[in-house]
């Protein structure tokens, strides 16, 4: 007696791999930037925005296409950014062990 083989998986769905992941194999890393900008109605008082994406260090071409078209669109006046950018994947860190001990 044969049996219905069951459907294959669509290629599209077998190879469905995170945009996210892709970008980090391709040398992006999530980046945070911490910005300070004037409130337009009080440019003495500042505001803090915290943004974050995955760019490419050291020149941020994502970050700086934001800030280009935060200048470009919005009413706040930028004053201070500040980056911080993590690699989330990277070579693998082994360290062999010269021993193996037991506690009790």
């Amino acid at each position: 007696m044969l049996l219905p083989s069951s459907p294959t998986p669509s290629a599209s769905r077998r190879c469905a791999v995170d945009a996210d992941f892709l970008r980090q194999i391709e040398g992006y890393s999530l980046t945070t930037a911490e910005i300070l900008y004037r409130m337009p109605d009080h440019p003495l008082f500042l505001q803090l925005y915290l943004w974050q994406d995955y760019d490419q260090a050291p020149y941020f071409p994502v970050l700086r296409r934001f800030l280009e078209f935060w200048e470009r669109s919005l009413d706040g006046r930028l004053h201070a950014v500040r980056i911080a950018s993590s690699r989330l994947v990277g070579p693998c860190e082994v360290r062999l062990a010269r021993e193996i001990g037991r506690l009790h």
